[in-house]
């Protein structure tokens, strides 16, 4: 049992720091240092990706995989609902 105690106490003082850095070094809210990536796609969309429209290039190029995510949860929560609404056939 006293194995165990330590165990969770080294797991539990390592996510505790872990969010404590976490915590301590995430960008400060309001301040606009994102202004870099934005030029950055405004700048290089065209060249990069072939598309004339930045949103579209920044949602289907830059981060298509978190829109594939996106659509892969909303396509199991409607497959979801489909199924629990659907009439089963009295025989």
């Amino acid at each position: 049992m006293e194995g165990r105690m330590l165990v969770a106490a080294g797991s539990l003082t390592i996510v505790s720091i872990f969010l404590i850095f976490g915590a301590l070094l995430i960008h400060p809210f309001g301040v606009p240092n994102a202004y870099k990536m934005d030029q950055y796609i405004i700048d290089h969309t065209q060249n990069e990706s072939g598309a004339n429209n930045g949103v579209t290039a920044v949602v289907f190029d830059y981060r298509g995989f978190d829109t594939l995510g996106e659509a892969t949860v909303l396509f199991t929560a409607v497959a979801g609902v489909i199924l629990v609404f659907r009439r089963v056939k009295k025989e």
